[in-house]
């Protein structure tokens, strides 16, 4: 689910840049952090909510399991549309903040209005790609993704190349991938009587409410800081490469989710694992788990950095080979960039794992220290030193000092978990 979002993420990329222009493809990504934020909020009631659910059946608990599924997803339906509303609202000043002006600003504006409306939406689909797991339709999950993804596919070729709509061609594809993707599942768990979860009445419970918000505040904190790190990337591109910088990162952004993903997918799709056997004290197949996941990651790890410094140049020519300056630029960034997918996958994996097994502290500094204090430090000084090549190094600096961070919680925190 995770590879096929982000590849069809790539694909609205490709169309905007290529038949658009640049300036609207740049004002994606100056905005698009606005929209991941608000994201965020799915991803910590589903990843922190998943954990706590999957314990609650580990232990037998099945009635508790779906009363406390049901209130997450209500409050975060309800959420959205006040977020979406509020957002519609004041996305211009917003765009402003960013460091929008002009023309630019008026692609973010246009951009945001149309996305705003259905982020409830998106919302629930970030939340649903964990829940179907732990309802034990992984498969649905997946073929609900790809349809969302085809339908952004489509609508992108027939509205930005076809229909020759541009920006807001793209928007309206993008917001209709998300109205499947979130209501589709939602539907499922109304009707369907099979299913080990299921939406039913539930009252307020702000206890398990707040475990899970908690539980999750890792994975929102990933997102939001890679928000809040995508924009401070932004200023230091605009002052040491201009509108060029803004698009080369862009480039980098879209491709690089692509392999992220892979990590990322792994670890929503383990971590309710982890916690079922978290839950049912079987603390063998916690090793087990620990210790396969470890090789897995390794090799995958490897195997994606080489990978990607191979297709770094076809891969950016697909997006930006219409300009030589900007395309050079992206390679090199991209290139240096690579790197740091050997040390990724563990870091996301270290803090997923603390999740899973309801340590949602851990799993919060782990993902503090990776997403936002360590990338922070590391593209403010960096350029200091070397200019744009430091803030392409900025993100392998950061991976390093997480991992070392990681390290010292798995050995630490061993003797608690018997993992």
């Amino acid at each position: 689910m995770m590879i096929f979002t982000s590849i069809y993420g790539v694909v609205d990329g490709i169309f905007v840049s290529n038949f658009a222009g640049k300036t609207p493809f740049a004002a994606i990504n100056l905005i698009m952090p606005v929209f991941l934020i608000i994201g965020a909020i799915g991803f910590m009631i589903g990843t922190g909510g998943s954990a706590l659910v999957a314990r609650y059946l580990g232990e037998g608990r099945r009635e508790k399991a779906n009363k406390t599924f049901s209130m997450l997803i209500y409050v975060s339906l309800f959420f959205g549309i006040f977020v979406s509303f509020l957002g519609f609202i004041f996305i211009k000043p917003v765009a402003r903040l960013l460091g929008a002006e002009g023309e630019m600003l008026r692609y973010c504006v246009l951009y945001g209005r149309i996305l705003l409306p259905p982020m409830f939406a998106f919302i629930l689909q970030n939340e649903f790609q964990a829940f179907m797991i732990v309802a034990e339709k992984p498969q649905l999950g997946l073929w609900i993704t790809v349809a969302a993804g085809v339908t952004n596919i489509v609508l992108d070729a027939l509205f930005v190349a076809v229909f020759k709509w541009g920006l807001a061609g793209a928007a309206v594809a993008t917001a209709m991938s998300q109205l499947i993707g979130g209501t589709i599942p939602l539907l499922y768990f109304v009707f369907s009587k099979k299913a080990p979860l299921r939406l039913c009445k539930a009252s307020f419970d702000f206890r398990d409410l707040l475990k899970a918000c908690t539980n999750g505040s890792s994975e929102m904190m990933t997102n939001i800081s890679m928000s809040l790190v995508t924009i401070l990337y932004n200023f230091q591109l605009m002052k040491f490469a201009g509108e060029n910088g803004i698009a080369a990162y862009g480039v980098i952004m879209y491709v690089a989710f692509i392999f992220i993903s892979i990590f990322i997918g792994y670890c929503v799709g383990s971590a309710p694992v982890i916690s079922f056997h978290f839950g049912a004290q079987n603390h063998s197949e916690l090793k087990k788990l620990l210790k396969m996941s470890t090789v897995i990651i390794g090799a995958f790890s490897i195997a994606m950095t080489i990978i990607s410094v191979l297709l770094a140049k076809p891969l950016s020519e697909i997006f930006v080979g219409y300009d030589k300056n900007l395309l050079s630029m992206t390679v090199r960034g991209f290139i240096i960039y690579c790197f740091s997918f050997l040390l990724a996958g563990f870091n996301i994996f270290g803090s997923s794992f603390f999740t899973a097994l309801n340590d949602g502290l851990v799993s919060a500094i782990i993902s503090f220290l990776r997403t936002l204090l360590f990338q922070v430090l590391a593209v403010i000084v960096l350029p200091l030193l070397f200019g744009l090549d430091g803030i392409w190094f900025s993100i392998i600096l950061a991976e390093l000092l997480s991992f070392v961070a990681v390290i010292i919680f798995i050995k630490k925190m061993q003797p608690k978990y018997k993992y």
